[in-house]
């Protein structure tokens, strides 16, 4: 009878750990999916500080109308709080809208973004300078960036750092 309880107790031993051999990885498995995937906010700041050349912003002339891109802020938006900007001053009055969060593909944008999530329309050649600023989720402020549109590009994409 000893020997029969040590076997059923060695037996249910080894079910019980082999049972949780198979469901702690998957536990853990969903433990790690339940994470933000959000890098750290110094990861922005580098990001938006090697495009400042390039162009926070991009200028376009197509089908009859001036489009300003803010694509490369919107893949910021996980740790921004907002994106202002302003045509022709310096003033910062207006905000470009950004789209929601998602922590496990914090550079994507939502799958239901649409082409308004990331540019204004404007009528042809109504911007001669465009200044922006982001504000990052802890309430500091970037520099105030100013671009100018390239000449003699077509239709092509472009933003010149003027300040």
């Amino acid at each position: 009878m000893r020997q029969e309880n040590q076997a059923r107790a060695i037996c249910l031993f080894l079910a019980t750990f082999f049972a949780l051999c198979m469901v702690l990885p998957t536990a853990n498995h969903a433990m790690a999916q339940k994470k933000s995937r959000i890098p750290p906010m110094t990861t922005y700041q580098a990001m938006l500080d090697g495009n400042l050349e390039g162009g926070w912003i991009g200028f376009r002339n197509f089908d009859g109308r001036q489009l300003v891109y803010f694509s490369a802020l919107q893949t910021l938006h996980c740790r921004l709080k907002e994106i202002r900007y302003s045509v022709n001053s310096t003033e910062l009055d207006r905000q470009f809208p950004l789209v929601a969060c998602n922590p496990q593909n914090p550079f994507a944008l939502p799958p239901d973004s649409g082409v308004n999530d990331i540019l204004v329309r404007l009528d042809a050649g109504a911007a001669s300078t465009v200044a922006v600023q982001v504000v990052w989720e802890d309430g500091s402020k970037s520099r105030m960036a100013v671009y100018e549109p390239c000449e003699d590009v077509g239709d092509q994409t472009c933003a010149w750092l003027l300040e």
